[in-house]
């Protein structure tokens, strides 16, 4: 695939989680500059914990500072943005490298995790949550 602003090859994948979804450009031979949305990722998310978990896929196939992303990513708050990055990630590198797969497969990024808000159901206060019951 060819980036029209650039002219480098890129490895593109999409990563979700809750209603974030995550767009990841993964460019070869960079220098580890990441940004997310038009900004640095350090600027983008608020704790390390974050960037820790976005960056893991990275750290397990010894690439973090190696390669270069290009992040678009909306929807959801930003701890499910961090998980989406990852799965895009994730999926990215298998892209580069198949032999990953086992790696992060067992670490468990490649399954999307599909857990989301259940909807509101009529009657209830919430999606479960009933009236209070009144015996008179």
């Amino acid at each position: 695939m060819e980036s029209s602003d650039k002219k480098r090859q890129y490895f593109g994948s999409t990563g979700k989680r809750k209603t974030a979804i995550a767009r990841v450009k993964l460019y070869e031979n960079g220098t580890g500059e990441i940004t997310v949305n038009g900004m640095k990722m350090k600027e983008y998310f608020d704790t390390a914990v974050q960037i820790e978990n976005a960056l893991a896929p990275l750290v397990i196939a010894n690439l973090k500072g190696k390669m270069d992303a290009d992040v678009i990513i909306t929807g959801g708050g930003k701890s499910a943005q961090s998980d989406a990055l990852r799965h895009g990630f994730s999926r990215s590198l298998l892209l580069l490298t198949p032999e990953l797969r086992s790696d992060l497969k067992h670490a468990g990024f490649l399954r999307r995790d599909a857990r989301i808000k259940e909807r509101k159901k009529p009657g209830l206060k919430r999606a479960r949550r009933a009236p209070q019951w009144q015996k008179r």
